[in-house]
């Protein structure tokens, strides 16, 4: 069985170009034997690429995590089989926080861009292994991993328990207990990961915005996420509350999302959704 530790939630194949505490450029060739790439998954891999420069620059001794994205910009989807073409630039970098910008493209073309993203930096060794991050990302730089070992990860299943056609519905979501993405992402603590959350609202969101009579009957994606915002780790087994809620947008229509556990707050972000040209 193949190891999940840099393998079930991993996107970053290779680094081809790395300025120490600067920037890098890296690549991720999708596998085309999964059913999808999300969007969410591409924010992920430029994260995933900052998060390398920002852990190298303190030695790591801290990891970051996800907590703030201002905006993300999606121009095109990630097909499997395509190979994604990463960059991402420090903008500020310490002991406590990482502060970065970043895109994606496919085939020279841009279909992610970040911007203004911010993540808090935490104890790495309550996270991974020091050593082990050390030596992958000594692997990255020379000469890259062996691709295709992701193997995807199903969209996580919701029950929705309240829905007002393209207006607004709640769902509710149970965090599995065991998945290989927590043994990648991270071993040595198990949390449940921010762009699956943000994935799983996504798609409820446009599932809901396909109802809206702002669209038109044209199919609906997603133009930009923004007021991304993490309040706090998610556990494995833990059972959260997700709504959506659609407003009036000059493009289309802004899907107000959020996700609680009990009566906290757990993570929010704005979706911007037009019709499909």
């Amino acid at each position: 069985m193949t190891d999940p530790h840099f393998a079930a939630y991993s996107f970053v194949d290779r680094i081809v170009e790395w300025i120490p505490g600067g920037r890098a450029r890296g690549t991720f060739a999708i596998p085309g034997a999964i059913a999808a790439f999300p969007s969410a998954l591409v924010a992920e891999a430029v994260g995933q690429l900052a998060a390398w420069v920002a852990m190298d620059r303190i030695d790591f001794r801290g990891r970051p995590v996800a907590a703030l994205a201002t905006e993300t910009l999606f121009h095109g989807d990630a097909k499997p089989g395509k190979t994604l073409e990463l960059q991402a630039e420090i903008l500020a970098c310490d002991d406590d926080a990482v502060a970065y910008d970043g895109r994606a493209s496919v085939d020279g073309t841009v279909i992610i861009e970040m911007a203004d993203c911010l993540g808090p930096m935490l104890p790495v060794a309550e996270f991974d292994s020091p050593d082990a991050l050390r030596e992958r990302l000594a692997l990255l730089r020379d000469g890259g991993a062996a691709p295709g070992r992701f193997r995807g990860v199903a969209p996580m299943p919701v029950d929705v328990t309240h829905r007002v056609s393209g207006v607004e519905l709640r769902a509710a979501f149970d965090v599995p207990a065991a998945a290989p993405f927590f043994d990648d992402h991270f071993p040595r603590r198990a949390v449940f990961l921010a762009t699956l959350l943000l994935d799983t609202k996504m798609r409820l969101a446009l599932d809901l915005a396909r109802e809206s009579p702002a669209l038109r009957g044209a199919p609906p994606r997603p133009l930009r996420v923004t007021h991304v915002k993490m309040r706090s780790f998610i556990a494995p087994s833990q059972r959260l509350d997700l709504g959506v809620t659609l407003v009036p947008a000059e493009e289309g229509v802004k899907a107000m999302l959020s996700a609680k556990n009990g009566d906290r707050a757990v993570a929010t972000a704005r979706l911007v959704i037009g019709p499909d040209a």
